[in-house]
Order: C-alpha cells, then structure tokens, then sequence
C-alpha cells in the first residue's frame, strides 16, 4: 500500500528551489540558443546531465528498486523516461517556433490543473476537493495576469494551432509523467532520477539527429552554458523533482509550475534590467494566495508541527 503524501518543510524548501532554478534556465537557454539549435540543447543538456548522473550512481552500486521490478514497474521506467524529459522538451522545442511565449508559459502553469483531477483518481492520498481546486484556479489566474495579453495573442504562423497542441502535449506529458512516478513502488531516488535521464538521452539524440542533422560546433562559450543547463537545471532539479514527487505527491510538486513564471520575471529584470510588468503584485498576491488555499491543511500542520 503506497503512503499518502507527506509535505514537510524540506518539501516547500525542495520546490522553491526547482522554482528559481528552472526560472532563471530561459535566461541561459536563449544564450545557448545562439549557438545552438533547439533539439540539440535539449539531447546536450539531458545527455550530459545522465552522464553526470550515472558517475553518482555508480557511488552507490547501482541501486534502484528494493524488489525485483516487475514487467510493469520496468515499462513505467520507459513510460516517465520518455514524458519527463524528451518527449515534451521535443514538443516545446517544435511548438515554440509557432506560438508565443506567452502560450507556452500558460501551458506550463496548467501542469497543475492537468494533475489534480487525474491524481484524484489515480494516486492515494490526492483527494481533489473545492478547497484545493479554487486554489490552483486562482493561481492559474495570477499565472495568466502575470505573463498578460500576449497569453492568447496569435503568431498568425500557419502551424500556430499545431504548436499550441505540442504545448498543451508538453504539458500534459510532465503531468502523466509524475503521476506515474508516484505509483512506482520502493525506488532509490539517484537511480531513478538517473535510470530517466538515460532513457531520455536515447530518445532525444535520435531525434535530434533526425530534425536538425549534425549539430554545430559550439564555442567554448556555449560549451559552458551546455554543460551548465545539464547540471543544474537538468540533473539536479531532475533529482529534486523525483524527491518531491515520491514523497510530497505530484500534486505537491506541479505548484512549482505557479512559481517559475514568477522567478522568471524578477531574474529578468534584476540581471537583464528588463521592465517588470505593472501586474507583478497582483498576480504574485493571487499566485501565493492559490498555493495557500489549495495546501491549507498542509501548511496548518506544519505550523502546527514547529510550535510543539
């Protein structure tokens, strides 16, 4: 019988943390972008990320599950392997050359709302009440406010109503991806987090190959900017996203989706000293207002918790 989800302060720590890394990552991938086609940042970046992975791993003697896994528990792995990582950054990486930005910011926030009616009836613990709905309605809201008009503007591209769908598919594989992660059974969080960066790198090499051919030389430069995106925003959130989801629940986890828009504003006028939008208060007052609402029980306990 699986465990029902427990949040503790380590679990708000771990998605903050996930939320300002993952923030900041499209500051650096737009200079990687200058030397380097979409697909192969993405192969880059989730290749070396399994490399650095699989060194750790070997540290602790190859460990994964506690059992011997069964025929499902392995087909799992490929299932969360291909949707965690090379499946939707493939999507994102074809739709955003059709949509805009905006969109595809929306389509991330809604991770959440994509979650937490499937985690109500597939995963223990998740229960989907008003409570919790308002919450992450309300900060879907702060979301949308935040990124503003250009949330539904249209590129008038030809291939815009496709790129829109490879979106909403990214998200939805980020979604189906953790839902599935939390029901795998007993796991060593190294080994898993490593097992998917090493099925993700033998779907996106390929495929990468397939949409943009030989990749460029890169720089020095980017070389450093790659290597950085496969350590920090790819192995170690990867890690950090696996101890959330098998601890905390994916429900837990996919608020992090309502923060990194938030971060990716702020980091962008403090390093790039672009304009903050006038709507920043208001939609981070709404954004803290839904993860308040929506994991009040949570946030009582652990208040509770640290005053006895």
């Amino acid at each position: 019988m699986q465990n029902a989800p427990q949040i503790t302060a380590s679990s708000w720590l771990m998605i903050a943390l996930l939320a300002f890394i993952w923030g900041g990552t499209f500051m650096v991938t737009e200079i990687a972008l200058t030397g380097m086609t979409p697909f192969w940042i993405a192969a880059s970046r989730v290749s070396f990320a399994a490399l650095v992975m699989t060194a750790i791993w070997s540290l602790r003697g190859f460990q994964l599950f506690t059992a011997p896994p069964t025929k499902t528990d392995l087909t799992a792995l490929l299932f969360i392997g291909a949707t965690s990582s090379a499946v939707p950054f493939s999507l994102l990486a074809w739709g955003q050359q059709y949509v805009t930005s905006g969109f595809a910011g929306v389509s991330m926030a809604a991770v959440a709302l994509i979650i937490l009616p499937l985690a109500h009836f597939f995963v223990p613990g998740e229960r989907m009440t008003q409570r919790k709905t308002l919450g992450f309605a309300i900060g879907f809201i702060g979301v949308t406010i935040l990124i503003g008009s250009q949330a539904f503007e249209s590129t008038g591209a030809a291939l815009e109503t496709a790129g829109r769908f490879a979106c909403i598919g990214a998200a939805s594989c980020y979604a189906l991806s953790s839902l599935v992660m939390r029901r795998l059974p007993q796991v060593d969080a190294i080994g898993l987090a490593t097992i998917l960066l090493i099925i993700a790198s033998v779907i996106i090499i390929p495929t990468a190959f397939l949409v943009e051919g030989v990749p460029p030389l890169p720089s020095a430069e980017i070389l450093a900017v790659l290597a950085f995106l496969g350590l920090i925003p790819t192995a170690a959130a990867n890690f950090l996203r696996v101890l959330v989801v098998r601890s905390a629940g994916p429900v837990f986890m996919s608020l992090v989706n309502y923060q990194v828009p938030v971060w990716s504003v702020c980091l962008g006028a403090l390093i790039l000293s672009e304009p903050l939008p006038a709507s920043l208060i208001w939609s981070l007052a709404l954004i803290l207002a839904g993860v308040a609402l929506s994991q009040y029980g949570a946030l009582r306990r652990l208040f509770t918790k640290q005053q006895t």
